[in-house]
């Protein structure tokens, strides 16, 4: 078992061990611009002197609303060294979900990034308690918005130092150290309370399964550090291991900050893997060797997958092209990580091993259990479902898995998402929609058909190659009303047909309806690990689907 550590013990630590090194890259000025970790060490302690200052202390609850930046990473480390517990909140949240999030979490001062964010919470002033403290990154200039500054300048940084050194003493192991709201894919939201321990040892577990990591090498991040995978895999992670990190500025521009940094290695769903797929399918380039790695940048190792299953068509295709993509799996209420894949031990349809001091085994009926120092301390004023999801110390994690006589993790399927049929029959959808995506023309899929007497299927085309397909074939040069088109429903009719073909015949989706866009985080759609909010989807297209089953 792995001895009681804390987040602040893992910064100094880190920052005693290689004070003069390459930390991290922040991107200013139109370059990517190195600090070391002394550099960075100042800036995190002067951002807690100012937390400390305007009267944040030990304890108090946090909120920072904002999407990626390089203070994400100053944000955090400041909060743990006052010690204040961190309620971080995913960007695309509404400001009623925000608002709710702050509230429910008793947080005493709320930051945000700036103008865009601050304009979804005009409507909390009034609703929350009079002595909430707000701050913004970037200037706001009117009432109740105060600039928090975020660099080492005007702070006494040797005193700022020993107050913060001061803290590794003081922050106990069973301390809260965040509360991380997460709805999943359906139901309201839930505050998952994380101690020091369960983070650091986490961290220290999950460092423990790649001992050979290259001190030289960079860490992309590319995934919300508002959700713990990122948080815990990318950022505790790099203060574990002493590697150099780099927060990518947008989703849009991943492949483009790869390019300039080069990473050895960085984490990320399904969705994204796929997506740089049909990218360099799209460009004739796919079965290029080395395809992969110049797309990445041209040094990178390996990635590793998480928040959904890996489709094993897409592990397949980055073993071959030589940079693997390592599944593992967690949930928020674990830390997250409950198992890795490394690549020396990596099996096909697997999410990999527990990691050092995590134990799981397989429910009667098949739910996966999971035990040891990453279970979550419980739900935010909820005793109750807390209750009903740890017993005995076991984590019931409503995913059906099994384990191998190796050792290696299989999940089969998430309990809420089994479709029942109408007549009795349980179909795992996540299993159908990744066969289906593995159609190029097929971009997104949700199957429906809980209580129904078949199953049917929304789908997002992909737009770009359907277009091409239909102007190839067709003759037509326009998009509008592509989707009601007799001849394309044909070709997608095929592609279900095909693509399920393997399947049993109660498995099949008999119907299906072509959907005119995406599904999105920004309509809540999806996660913000880009898992699909099923119950959320359903609501808005629910005239589609009723048309499925006239």
């Amino acid at each position: 078992m792995r001895r009681m550590a804390t987040i602040p013990q893992l910064f100094w630590n880190r920052i005693d061990a290689s004070p003069e090194a390459r930390a991290v890259y922040r991107y200013a000025e139109g370059a990517w611009q190195p600090l070391s970790w002394r550099a960075f060490a100042e800036e995190v302690v002067a951002t807690a002197e100012r937390l400390r200052q305007v009267g944040l202390k030990p304890g108090d609850r946090i909120a920072f609303y904002s999407e990626n930046r390089y203070e994400w990473l100053v944000i955090d480390l400041a909060i743990q060294l006052i010690p204040a517990v961190h309620v971080p909140l995913h960007a695309p949240l509404t400001g009623a979900q925000a608002r709710y999030q702050i509230d429910h979490s008793g947080a005493s001062a709320v930051i945000v990034s700036g103008r865009e964010l601050a304009a979804r919470l005009e409507e909390a002033y009034g609703e929350l308690p009079t002595n909430t403290r707000w701050f913004s990154l970037e200037p706001i200039g009117s009432a109740p918005w105060e600039k928090l500054e975020t660099d080492a300048s005007g702070v006494d940084i040797r005193t700022a130092e020993e107050l913060g050194r001061a803290v590794v003493d003081r922050v106990g192991t069973g301390d809260l150290a965040t509360i991380l709201y997460t709805s999943g894919t359906t139901g309201e939201p839930k505050g998952v309370m994380l101690s020091q321990n369960n983070l650091a040892t986490n961290a220290l577990a999950t460092a423990a399964a790649y001992p050979d990591v290259d001190q030289d090498g960079v860490r992309l991040c590319l995934l919300p550090l508002s959700h713990i995978f990122a948080r815990l895999c990318d950022l505790y992670l790099w203060l574990v291991q002493g590697t150099s990190l780099a927060v990518a500025r947008s989703r849009e521009t991943v492949l483009e900050d790869c390019r300039a940094l080069q990473p050895s290695w960085f984490n990320a769903v399904p969705y994204f893997f796929d997506k740089c797929y049909r990218i360099l399918r799209e460009q004739g380039k796919a079965e290029e060797p080395g395809a992969v790695r110049r797309l990445f940048g041209g040094r990178i190792e390996y990635c590793c997958c998480g928040g959904a299953g890996l489709p094993e068509y897409l592990f397949d295709y980055y073993m071959s092209q030589g940079v693997p993509v390592l599944p593992g799996y967690g949930l928020t209420e674990s830390s997250p990580v409950i198992s890795v894949s490394r690549p020396d031990a990596v099996r096909r349809g697997a999410s990999g091993k527990p990691i050092e001091g995590v134990e799981v085994r397989v429910a009667a009926d098949g739910e996966i259990l999971t035990r040891g120092p990453h279970v979550m301390m419980g739900y935010y004023h909820d005793d109750e479902v807390t209750a009903a999801v740890i017993r005995d110390g076991w984590l019931y994690t409503g995913d059906y898995g099994r384990v191998d006589e190796d050792g290696f993790v299989y999940i089969t399927g998430r309990k809420k998402e089994i479709i029942v049929t109408a007549g009795g029959k349980n179909v795992a959808p996540v299993l159908l929609e990744s066969l289906l995506t593995q159609d190029p023309l097929i971009e997104q899929a949700l199957v429906i058909g809980d209580g129904r007497k078949y199953l049917s299927a929304l789908l997002v085309p992909n737009f770009t190659l359907l277009r091409q397909r239909v102007e190839a074939e067709l003759g037509l040069d326009r998009i509008e009303g592509m989707c009601e088109d007799e001849q394309v429903r044909q070709w997608y009719a095929e592609i279900v047909e095909r693509q399920l073909a393997s399947l049993s015949k109660y498995e099949q989706v008999r119907r299906f309806a072509l959907l005119p866009r995406p599904f999105s985080i920004e309509k809540g759609e999806m996660t913000p690990k880009l898992s699909l909010r099923r119950s959320v989807i359903e609501e808005h297209f629910r005239d589609e689907i009723e048309s499925l089953y006239r």
